[in-house]
């Protein structure tokens, strides 16, 4: 007999729980991490920028056809800005639901809660 710590036997408990092939569920709409967007956001940049090379190379090896060279000239101008702009977008926020007043109350519901007409006597201090 051997003896163990508290964290190997909820280890053990819960490896015997699972079978083989589970995946934990993901049960929350929670966001991705900040470190996974910025690592997609990285990665689409360096695909945008590595894209560039391809067209000035290509652009010297059709120099003699000056249409498609040009062509591949203009289409790499405007990568690296496009790459700056899909790597500082960041994932639209959830849109969430703010309750107003009223909102899902019918009319009939909202006439307790009316402020009271009329005068109201006034004391000065």
């Amino acid at each position: 007999m051997s003896i163990r710590s508290g964290r190997e036997d909820a280890r053990d408990q819960s490896e015997r729980g699972r079978r083989r092939g589970d995946a934990a569920v993901l049960i929350t709409a929670a966001e991705p991490s900040y470190a996974e967007q910025f690592a997609a956001r990285r990665r689409k940049y360096a695909i945008l920028m590595s894209a560039r090379i391809p067209c000035l190379i290509l652009a010297g090896v059709f120099y003699q056809t000056w249409w498609l060279a040009l062509a591949f000239v203009v289409l790499s101008v405007p990568l690296p800005w496009m790459a700056v702009l899909v790597a500082n977008d960041r994932a639209p926020r959830k849109a969430e639901q703010v309750n107003s007043l009223g909102q899902g109350l019918e009319q009939g519901d909202l006439r307790g809660r009316e402020l009271e007409s009329g005068d109201h006597p006034v004391v000065e201090g």
